[in-house]
């Protein structure tokens, strides 16, 4: 157990992008550390050279550092127990492993990985768990690295703590001896993970529910070596949009970049990741940063799994959207390419005008292109053939509009003010008149608030698209 305080770690493997519950686990351990003003720890677990993707080490870095999760000791940036890739520590595990076959605890496994598996095929034919320790071998070579070195359990039964699944047990039946070093020297998750744990004293152990059943290995392996275990915390599967099975790329979970990338952000992403399977027993929803840090707790985790509901995250992005200043909006959302013309006060105001319909940073390029792109006459043609609106009374509610607008100063209220009165002079409603502005305006058949819209779009583009409108009507008639 470490000596220096609250250290926790995540640890992924680099063979592919991270997904939910890599950074659930990620966010947890964070988290933990921050709360407790300890170390957070990204290590990666580069062992399995057959599956690893190049490029994954620097994308998993990237995503944690997106989202805000920062590290203080990580491959990149070094750390009072670098290295902190296992490829690097490969002379440690061997050191260990040293200790291990001196007190009789560790074994060279001659057999095969056919003969291993016609043992497997065996015991399944006699309907029998297989267990390699009924098959070790009674005088087993040296090891010289090049054969399989394979740990000598000791099976019995145990008892733990887990910090978010409570008292959990197992029997002798449980245990069995499994490989620490492979043939090509490099050494197995079950092996590694738990001799960097103790060189880098790392004080709490979250992970996914998937390691749950080989606790009781670890617990035998933590006593062979003499090490004390850390705190261990199991976090509960994420589920898929049904909640019956566990979230998987086919359920359209993405990676944490291309959410970024298609305009959530990093805070409603973490805010989202960290309500999956937890909260703080309130009705609260939406946590800063800050409450995320003093609120949390493992044991608030919940033991069953956590739906992923991908309408409730869009949700919550467009409620972190509405908060943001109009300023801030304006630098961080994706806007059409002839906005970059435009005035920074003129950015500001159809900021505020579309913030609140906003539900990802892409929105504001299609719910602001009426305030910086002249809208197609043939999409306007066309929008208010739609209708099924007489032209020719198109024609004179247009004119009537164009005249009224005409003598506007311009502002919301007199907008509103003019156009409302216009509904009594022309005997018609809303839906009618305001639609047919909007479609002349703005080419779109929605847009944000009709007199908002107006006001900030200004007097010369309006009247000037209400005239172009009027033409086309009197040029059809």
């Amino acid at each position: 157990m470490t000596t220096q305080g609250v250290r926790t770690r995540f640890a992924p493997s680099p063979t592919g992008y991270l997904h939910v519950g890599g950074i659930r686990t990620a966010l947890f351990a964070y988290l933990v550390a921050r709360q407790a003003n300890g170390k957070f720890i990204l290590r990666l677990e580069d062992t399995d050279k057959q599956r690893e993707v190049a490029g994954s080490d620097k994308h998993i870095e990237d995503s944690l550092k997106a989202l805000g999760l920062d590290y203080d000791e990580g491959p990149d940036i070094g750390g009072p127990f670098a290295p902190y890739m296992q490829s690097e520590r490969l002379d440690s595990y061997k050191q260990w492993a040293q200790k291990l076959i001196r007190s009789k605890r560790a074994y060279a496994d001659p057999l095969t990985n056919g003969e291993v598996q016609a043992l497997r095929e065996q015991a399944q034919k006699d309907k029998k768990p297989f267990l390699y320790r009924n098959h070790r071998p009674n005088n087993p070579p040296d090891w010289d690295g090049s054969q399989p070195l394979r740990f000598k359990s000791n099976p019995k039964a145990y008892a733990w703590h887990d910090e978010v699944m409570g008292e959990l047990s197992s029997g002798p039946e449980s245990i069995d001896d499994f490989i620490l070093i492979k043939s090509d020297g490099y050494p197995t998750y079950n092996f590694a993970h738990i001799i960097d744990d103790e060189e880098m004293q790392v004080s709490h152990v979250i992970r996914g529910q998937e390691f749950l059943p080989s606790v009781p290995n670890y617990l035998n392996l933590y006593e062979a070596l003499g090490i004390e275990p850390p705190l261990l915390a199991t976090m509960p599967h994420i589920l898929g949009p049904d909640g019956q099975k566990k979230l998987s790329k086919r359920d359209g979970a993405k990676d944490v970049l291309d959410y970024i990338e298609d305009g959530y952000l990093p805070e409603a992403l973490v805010n989202f990741i960290a309500s999956l399977g937890w909260n703080d027993g309130t009705e609260q929803e939406i946590y800063s940063h800050n409450e995320l840090i003093n609120k949390f707790s493992l044991t608030q985790v919940q033991r069953s799994g956590a739906r992923f509901d991908e309408k409730r995250l869009l949700w919550m992005n467009g409620q972190y959207i509405a908060k943001l200043s109009e300023k801030e909006l304006v630098k961080r959302a994706s806007w059409p390419a002839e906005a970059a013309a435009q005035s920074e006060d003129y950015k500001l105001k159809v900021a505020g005008l579309i913030k609140l319909r906003m539900h990802t940073l892409l929105d504001a390029s299609c719910l602001s292109t009426m305030f910086f792109a002249e809208p197609k006459l043939e999409e306007v043609a066309q929008l208010m053939d739609a209708t099924n609106i007489r032209i020719d009374t198109r024609h004179k509610m247009l004119e009537a509009a164009l005249n009224e607008l005409t003598n506007s100063g311009f502002s919301e209220t007199d907008i509103k003010e003019r156009l409302n009165n216009l509904l009594e002079k022309l005997d018609t409603k809303p839906g009618v008149l305001f639609s047919l502005i909007r479609i002349a305006t703005s080419g779109q058949p929605y847009s944000p608030e009709l007199f908002a819209s107006l006001s900030v779009l200004g007097k010369e583009k309006t009247l000037s698209r209400l005239q172009k409108a009027v033409n086309l009507l009197a040029n059809s008639a």
